[in-house]
């Protein structure tokens, strides 16, 4: 029975592979307690997640994408390199007034000499000089 739900698939979804990955992740959010769009009819959930796509019942992008978020590890952030550095060196200067608002010139002095230190260590690493 499964094997001509799987036949019927390859239509709507003609990569094998992606089948199997989309099928599976439909799969586990129908244990996760998603609603079904079709009957159950005894059936186990691959094989209900293998029917809705075969009954185009469930859009294969929206199951597409929810398997593309469950997979990334990591979020990109909107900000570049040249922003944060900016924010950085923001904020490292108003610390530094405020401390030589103190009159705590040694301290000062030591918060610029690592702050320069930590730009010159990162423009190594990336291989650009200061």
């Amino acid at each position: 029975m499964a094997r001509v739900t799987v036949e019927d698939c390859v239509e709507v979804i003609p990569n094998r592979f992606d089948l199997v990955m989309i099928a599976a992740r439909r799969a586990r959010e129908l244990s996760a307690g998603a609603s079904m769009t079709i009957d159950r009819k005894n059936d186990r959930n691959p094989v209900v997640a293998l029917r809705e796509i075969a009954g185009r019942t469930i859009s294969v992008d929206t199951l597409k994408d929810s398997l593309i978020r469950s997979l990334q590890r990591v979020s990109f952030a909107d900000a570049s390199d040249e922003e944060l550095e900016s924010e950085f060196l923001d904020a490292f200067s108003t610390s530094l007034s405020a401390l030589e608002d103190d009159e705590d010139v040694p301290t000062s002095q030591m918060l610029e000499a690592d702050a320069e230190s930590h730009l010159n260590i990162s423009e190594e690493e990336d291989g650009t000089e200061a």
